[in-house]
């Protein structure tokens, strides 16, 4: 089992940045890709970027590519989103996701309870 728990939503203005963290439990952190995705009200909960264990390969959804990014600290069992370029369509509820193989798909096993940011125009 892991348990993943997100922080580091909140308000911030168009423009602005935020970096999202999610704590996972567990000796294994390492061996399961992170996956961030985000769900907006009244839509379907959409990809946003993914990395690979040792972090050596990530992937972004196109609408985040170049103001997001995705790391992680497998020694903290932490994985980071850094937020920059902020934009009011950006706003959701953003869940981290763990599994043992990278994707873009919602068919991870382990879901965050989620973090919500707003981003004001």
């Amino acid at each position: 089992q892991v348990q993943l728990v997100e922080s580091g939503g909140g308000l911030v203005e168009a423009g602005g940045s935020l970096r999202l963290s999610c704590a996972a439990s567990g000796r294994t952190f390492s061996s399961y890709a992170m996956g961030w995705f985000r769900q907006a009200p009244g839509k379907e909960r959409e990809f946003v970027a993914t990395i690979s264990g040792l972090g050596r390969r990530t992937v972004y959804a196109d609408s985040v590519k170049g103001r997001f990014t995705i790391s992680r600290d497998n020694a903290k069992n932490t994985v980071y989103l850094q937020m920059n370029s902020l934009k009011p369509e950006d706003t959701a509820v953003y869940y981290c996701a763990a599994g043992r193989t990278i994707g873009t798909g919602t068919d991870y096993d382990y879901w965050g309870q989620g973090t919500q940011v707003t981003v004001s125009s």
